[in-house]
């Protein structure tokens, strides 16, 4: 079994012993992304938005060391971020840094036909749980995915946003809100930069 294919079934283990209340609060999330931002347009299939990441990149990444308590003391580390296609409208990021100080994370993406929505879900290797999915979707280049989860012990909305993404240089965003979506605190940025196209040994569907 090649790595690609033995990290896709690590994680596809991980999401089966989700426990239920996870999974309902996840359909949950489905309605927080609705309240987050317009409808889904019936008339965009997003099923390839995400395919221009399919490649290796080099990584910046900077977040805000005490979300929500009024400072602003940040964190940066340099890493590569791997995207790798598994089919039509699922992708697998596995992150990894330069420093062994950091987590290395994993980011699983499928998208809904029906719904026109993407499921983003999220795991470090800080404590190997899966979280709860940001729901969404890609709007004139710019995708917002919002799910309601916890930060401290309190239930706040937490938005990922994509820009760039067909660029060489994808630009991704992290907040949380306090206030149901009327104000956001950027936590998380990542500047990404095109090493290369190989991904690996993908999983792709038998026709």
């Amino acid at each position: 079994m090649t790595l690609g294919k033995h990290l896709i079934a690590l994680w596809f283990s991980a999401l089966v012993v989700i426990p239920c209340s996870t999974l309902v609060f996840a359909q949950t999330s489905s309605e927080v992304a609705k309240l987050g931002s317009p409808p889904a347009s019936a008339d965009h299939d997003g099923q390839h938005d995400f395919d221009p990441l399919a490649a290796s990149w080099k990584a910046h990444t900077k977040y805000r060391a005490h979300p929500l308590a009024g400072s602003d003391t940040w964190i940066e580390f340099d890493g590569t971020e791997i995207f790798q296609k598994i089919w039509d409208g699922a992708i697998l990021e596995l992150s990894a840094v330069a420093s062994a100080k950091e987590p290395v994370g994993l980011m699983l993406y499928t998208y809904n036909p029906q719904s026109h929505q993407w499921y983003v879900y999220f795991a470090s290797s800080k404590d190997g749980k899966v979280g709860l999915p940001n729901v969404g979707e890609f709007r004139n280049g710019r995708g917002e995915f919002f799910v309601q989860d916890t930060l401290n012990g309190k239930l706040l909305l937490n938005r990922y946003v994509w820009s760039q993404i067909a660029s060489s240089s994808p630009h991704f965003e992290e907040s949380w809100s306090s206030d149901g979506g009327r104000t956001w605190e950027l936590v998380r940025i990542v500047d990404l930069a095109r090493v290369s196209d190989d991904t690996g040994n993908a999983h792709q569907p038998r026709k």
